[in-house]
């Protein structure tokens, strides 16, 4: 029983470091009006993430295109693994690092948002993707760990939640996560 509250109690502290971080209460905020403000502009999210992070991309994209409070027209968001013919295929022929960037050359245009998730912002095929991103004038928002890694410098707007424990990052990435998309939700159907 201990272990389980110790668990708990450190997640609890990390939420509590989240909620005292004015700056990245800040980049929260700033990062609703940008993903609000390339919906309006008819344009994209785009997310990537590995395993846990993957996973947590393809829940918020949907949280997008389906819905989260509201009964309204889905948002154009998308998972960029959810193609698992594509990343088969081009993990073999290419490089598992080139995953998200190919897709980003492919799909990606100016004015896009493409959200990054990697706990400790070194992983090379997103890190890959947001160069990509910043050639073609995509916005990018990454959620990483304490010292944002690699992704500190590429992200436009770098949600580094204050931890170097990854299931606690994640489990913040979540909560942030959804605190964007109520808020993009409200915003954008207000």
């Amino acid at each position: 029983m201990k272990k389980i509250k110790d668990i708990i109690e450190a997640s609890i502290k990390t939420k509590q470091l989240v909620l005292q971080d004015e700056a990245l209460l800040h980049t929260v905020q700033n990062c609703v009006t940008v993903i609000v403000d390339a919906f309006k502009n008819g344009n994209k999210v785009l997310f990537c993430g590995n395993g846990g992070s993957a996973a947590d991309a393809q829940h918020l994209a949907a949280e997008f295109s389906g819905r989260f409070y509201l009964d309204r027209d889905a948002l154009p968001a998308e998972a960029l693994h959810c193609n698992t013919s594509y990343m088969t295929a081009v993990a073999n022929d290419y490089s598992y690092d080139v995953i998200y960037s190919r897709l980003i050359k492919g799909i990606g245009v100016k004015g896009d948002v493409l959200v990054g998730l990697s706990t400790s912002g070194n992983s090379k095929n997103i890190v890959a993707a947001f160069e990509v991103a910043k050639e073609k004038g995509i916005i990018t928002i990454g959620f990483t760990g304490e010292n944002g890694g690699t992704m500190r410098s590429l992200s436009d707007h770098l949600i580094n939640v204050p931890s170097t424990d990854t299931p606690r990052i994640q489990e913040s990435h979540i909560l942030l996560g959804h605190i964007i998309c109520e808020l993009v939700e409200a915003q954008y159907f207000a």
